[in-house]
This record gives structure tokens, C-alpha cells and sequence, in this order.
């Protein structure tokens, strides 16, 4: 017979196991768009440990909606490979596009991701950084429930060597970072220069261009990268993300390996 007990004890015990495990990681990925889920598959494949936070209950971004909710997404000839890699199928629809549909390629991204070793907290939120001699150090997080509610309740803290934020046009991380401490970021002003309007072609190259560290420990990913560095918007095309999560993967890794 089935204990009620029984199944509330069984979650509670490896939900508590799986967090105080990631308590201190190598990479703290904020935000579970499509640019982090590649950046937390690609390092979990590479041996560190990684773990994602996402504030909403779903995983995937703003990919599941597709294009003003038509569920199709678009991707250019370079990125192709990376849906390949994960398993999602696409078409083609002119030379050099290629349309997935937006369901399957969050799911899977996710599905495929977590399957290579990415750990993923979801409905919780970074409200916070740690910072120890002008480094990013770890993160401050608390339930999205708190958050939404408005309820004073005091956050846990998670260590890391590296974060990555992938929050998206919002930038949650490095904008928490420009509103409370005394620095300033790797740009041109010295804060988050906010994104432009839309235009695909140069958005999606200085998508990758601007995938890098914005403040030391901290990493840009995805739409993100052009928020904090003050480039355009790209709208339903995906491939730019998809590869500024590859970027910024292979990077970290690169410094992991140093020791750094």
C-alpha cells in the first residue's frame, strides 16, 4: 500500500540531498533559456559540476512560444549543428534556414541537458551576489514563491567559481551587480547599457561577439550578452543563442582546466 508519508519523506530526502551537493559548484548557470541549457550540457559533458537556477516553473526560455506564439523556431546554417547534436529535428526551409518546432527543441534541449549530468533548480531565484575582493564568489537565492509574494524571508547562498548569467533581455545578474556594488562592469559605461531594437543580423553576431565576462566571475550568454554590452535584439531566431551557449562553455571550461 502507498504512504502518503512515505512519498513527502521520498522527495524531501533527495530534493535536500541534490541541493546540499550543489552547494558549492564550478559553474552557477542563472537562467534556463535555450544559451544555458547549451553552456550546462556542454560543461556537464566536460566533467564540472554545474547547476542551474530558473525563477519560473518552466525550463526553456522564451523558445516555447516560438514567434508571437506561431511554435516555430529559426536557425541559421552555423547553428544547425548544435540542434543536430541534441537531437532535434529541423528543416530546411531556404538555404541557410532551417525551422524547428519550439516545443520539441526546449524539451529536448532540456531533456538532453539534464540526462548528460546538468542539475536544475527551478522556481527558485538569484537575488544576490557574493562578492569577495571584486569577484563574484557565489549566489543568493531564495524561492521564486518568496520573490512574488514580497515575503521578508532570508536567502540561502550557493559558491562558485564561475557564473553565467543567462537571464535573458533582464540581465538579473550583472544588473544586480551594477546596482550594489562599488565597480563597474567590462563596458563602455560601466553598467548594463540595455538592449537595442530588433535587427537579426547584427544582433545575432554580437550575440557571440558579446559573450564573455562582463565582471570578473561573471559570464554573458544568450540575449543577455547584447542587454549588458548595449547591442539589438534578434527576435525568434535562435542560432546566435544556441552558440553563445557553446561559447561560453567551452570557455569556462578552457579556465576550469587552468585552475582558474
Amino acid at each position: 500500500m502507498l504512504s502518503e508519508v512515505t512519498i513527502t519523506r521520498a522527495i524531501i530526502n533527495r530534493y535536500l540531498a541534490k541541493l546540499e551537493n550543489h552547494l558549492e559548484v564550478d559553474v552557477a548557470i542563472v537562467g534556463g533559456g535555450p544559451a544555458g541549457l547549451v553552456a550546462g550540457k556542454k560543461l556537464a559533458e566536460a566533467g564540472y559540476k554545474t547547476a542551474m537556477f530558473e525563477r519560473k516553473l518552466s525550463i526553456g526560455g522564451g523558445m516555447w512560444g516560438g514567434g508571437m506564439m506561431f511554435n516555430e523556431i529559426v536557425v541559421q546554417q552555423e547553428a544547425k549543428r548544435i540542434l543536430d547534436e541534441f537531437g532535434v529535428p529541423c528543416s530546411e526551409f531556404e538555404p541557410g534556414y532551417y525551422t524547428a518546432d519550439s516545443v520539441m527543441c526546449a524539451s529536448t534541449l532540456c531533456s538532453v541537458a539534464t540526462k548528460t549530468g546538468l542539475t536544475i533548480f527551478n522556481l527558485v531565484s538569484m537575488e544576490d551576489v557574493v562578492i569577495r575582493r571584486n569577484r563574484v564568489t557565489g549566489l543568493v537565492i531564495n524561492w521564486s514563491a518568496v520573490e512574488m509574494a514580497g515575503l521578508h524571508v532570508d536567502p540561502l547562498t550557493i559558491k562558485t567559481k564561475w557564473v553565467i548569467d543567462a537571464t535573458g533581455h533582464a540581465a538579473e545578474v550583472l544588473n544586480v551587480i551594477a546596482r550594489k556594488v562599488d565597480a563597474e562592469l567590462n563596458t563602455t559605461s560601466g553598467k548594463v547599457m540595455g538592449e537595442r531594437s530588433l535587427w537579426a543580423e547584427q544582433a545575432e553576431t554580437h550575440t557571440l561577439d558579446n559573450t564573455k565576462e562582463a565582471f570578473p566571475g561573471v559570464y554573458t550568454a544568450g540575449m543577455c550578452a547584447n542587454a549588458v554590452f548595449g547591442s539589438y535584439r534578434m527576435g525568434p531566431v535562435f542560432g546566435g543563442m544556441l552558440l553563445s551557449g557553446e561559447k561560453a562553455a567551452a570557455t569556462l571550461a578552457g579556465l576550469l582546466e587552468k585552475g582558474e
